[in-house]
Parts: structure tokens; C-alpha cells; sequence
């Protein structure tokens, strides 16, 4: 009964020995299991942030796109008053060599009525000076 009791005792402690390295090897996976967990949590806590990052430089990019479509048409429609500002200048400087030109003719008038004038003074003084030989 001794053997039977030793080969039974033996087979009870391989079973225990079993059961332990079962219940390491168990306690080993959960740590695993809980470090992979913790490993992916962090992983979705960084790429939740990435996330909230890229929506912000979206938003970001939207609003620098909206100031340039600002500034585009501003400066469009600087370009434009530039076009009519060159127009309005073309005219002036169109009225200017018009009224220089008339300037020019008026001169060449004055000229010669100048001329006259001393012309009819001439005449005045020998009428003046004929009148006074008469006399």
C-alpha cells in the first residue's frame, strides 16, 4: 500500500505542480494581456490627439484659405481702381497737351496782335507826324 500511496502522492504533487505552472503561466498572459491593454490605450490616447491636432490644422488651413480668397479679391479690385486711376491720367494728360497746344496757339495770337499794335502804332505816328507837318 506504500508504493501505491507513494506512486499516488507523486502523481498528486505532479498534478499540483501542473496546477501551479498552469496558474504562472495564466498570471504571465493577464500581465501581458494588461500591458498590451495599457500599450493600446496609450496608442489610442496619442492618435486621438494626432487626430485633434490634424482637425485643428484643417480648420487652420481653412481660415488661411479664407484670408487669401479675401486678399485676392482685394487685390483684384486694387488692381482694377489702378486701371481706372491710369485712365483718368491718360485723359488728363490728354487735356494737358490739349490746353498747352491752345496755350501755344494763343501765344502765336498774342503775337501777332502784338504786332498789329506796334503796326498801328507805327501808323498812328506817321498820321501823327504827317498831321503835324500839315499844321
Amino acid at each position: 500500500m506504500n508504493k501505491f500511496y507513494n506512486k499516488r502522492n507523486l502523481q498528486n504533487q505532479k498534478m499540483a505542480t501542473i496546477k501551479e505552472l498552469e496558474e504562472v503561466e495564466l498570471t504571465l498572459a493577464r500581465k501581458e494581456i494588461t500591458t498590451h491593454k495599457e500599450a493600446n490605450e496609450k496608442l489610442s490616447a496619442e492618435l486621438i490627439l494626432v487626430r485633434k491636432e490634424l482637425v485643428f490644422q484643417n480648420e487652420e488651413k481653412g481660415k488661411r484659405a479664407a484670408e487669401l480668397g479675401i486678399a485676392n479679391i482685394e487685390l483684384a479690385y486694387q488692381d482694377e481702381e489702378k486701371w481706372k486711376r491710369a485712365k483718368e491720367l491718360i485723359i488728363a494728360d490728354k487735356e494737358l497737351a490739349f490746353q498747352k497746344e491752345e496755350k501755344g496757339i494763343r501765344a502765336a495770337v498774342l503775337g501777332i496782335a502784338d504786332k498789329e499794335l506796334v503796326y498801328q502804332d507805327e501808323e498812328k505816328e506817321k498820321r501823327a507826324a504827317e498831321f503835324t507837318i500839315e499844321n
